[in-house]
């Protein structure tokens, strides 16, 4: 699951992030009926929120990077005013930083779809997880509304983990009647390349005290749903390879079924504002560290599998990338800026190269 994940499916704009909302028309095995009301409004709070939270977050990266380069800035659809059209009504903000002192390649990207319609593939995928719950049929043709903030952040040292991070909201609107069905979906997660124990743990124990702390202040039904525990394990079940029997790297949270109401959004939002304060600790504390050649090489390596995962099995890509895309820089941004694939590569017996490999063969609880 990389960076974004958008198609407009036909709506009259295309996405520069396909990916993003196939992972945001995922279909979350739990769904939520809204009253009509407030569906615009918990939509719209969503989406500012997750464009503000984009700049910051920018200005972070781009002040603890500490390199002149800085986020590229493109604007599509209805956020380009020289694409025009008062009938646009979805479109992106993707920027990209490049060959800065920490962050190798990184991109923070923020999509809108508003208008779009469900093809009978996606209507029946959502149909069949919603058929015993007694909500609204979900028909082909039936409008839908996705939003998503999504991050993946490259690193030039071997000795710091690749970050990724998302957060979305996705709404269907049955044209049979009945309320409109939406929920939640988002986590981040670890890619390390040579395992630093304590690092790891103090990442999954930042999720584990986000969703305690979230519990503990708020009695909603959806908290047996915030769960670390379930997340972490969500985490590890998407992100594997199955050819090669690892995971793409240590996990995190993975969350794609929250019901979605004001506390859900509270939570999202609490998710989004760790993603930072769990990876810039990490940083500060590998950044300075040396490498040589043969680390950077592993790095390389790594790096192969974390693309193999994009292009084999990650089902945002995938869709993305089925058909003629006028936006396929926006499919492949979250793919690292050099990879390398060695023929049968062996790693030398206990090293860190192969203490990590045992870990990604078989995950361990961090927390």
């Amino acid at each position: 699951m990389g960076l974004g994940r958008i198609s407009l499916g036909s709506s009259s704009s295309s996405s520069s992030d396909e990916r993003q909302t196939h992972h945001l028309l995922n279909d979350g095995k739990s769904s939520f009926t809204l009253k009509s009301q407030n569906v615009d409004d918990l939509f719209e709070d969503f989406s500012n929120f997750s464009q503000k939270k984009q700049l910051q977050i920018i200005t972070e990266i781009e002040s603890m990077d500490g390199s002149s380069q800085t986020f590229s800035n493109d604007r599509w659809g209805v956020f380009n005013d020289k694409e025009g059209g008062s009938d646009l009504k979805s479109g992106g903000i993707t920027r990209v930083l490049q060959k800065g002192n920490v962050v190798e390649k990184g991109a923070c990207s923020f999509t809108l779809i508003k208008g779009g319609k469900l093809t009978a593939e996606r209507a029946a995928s959502i149909q069949g997880r919603q058929k015993d719950e007694g909500l609204p049929t979900i028909q082909p043709g039936d409008e839908y509304c996705a939003a998503a903030l999504s991050m993946v952040l490259h690193t030039k040292s071997p000795m710091i983990p690749t970050f990724r991070s998302d957060v979305r909201i996705f709404l269907v609107r049955p044209s049979k009647g009945g309320e409109t069905l939406a929920w939640f979906g988002g986590g981040s997660d670890l890619t390390p390349y040579y395992l630093f124990d304590d690092d790891i743990t103090f990442f999954h124990k930042s999720l584990n005290d986000l969703c305690l702390k979230f519990r503990k202040e708020n009695d909603d039904p959806c908290n047996d749903l915030i769960d670390y525990h379930i997340m972490k394990q969500a985490c590890d079940d998407y992100f594997y390879l199955p050819a090669r029997s690892e995971h793409r790297g240590t996990g995190g949270m993975f969350f794609d079924d929250i019901p979605a109401d004001a506390s859900a959004m509270n939570f999202v939002k609490a998710v989004a504002e760790n993603w930072m304060p769990s990876w810039f600790p990490i940083v500060e504390k590998r950044r300075n560290l040396d490498y040589n050649d043969q680390q950077k090489e592993w790095q390389l390596l790594r790096r192969g599998r974390y693309l193999e995962f994009n292009l084999l099995y990650d089902r945002g890509v995938k869709f993305g990338l089925a058909n003629a895309n006028p936006r396929v820089e926006g499919v492949m941004v979250s793919a690292p800026p050099l990879i390398a694939w060695e023929y049968n590569h062996v790693v030398e017996k206990g090293s860190e190269e192969e203490r990590l490999l045992n870990i990604l063969k078989h995950p361990k609880n961090w927390v």
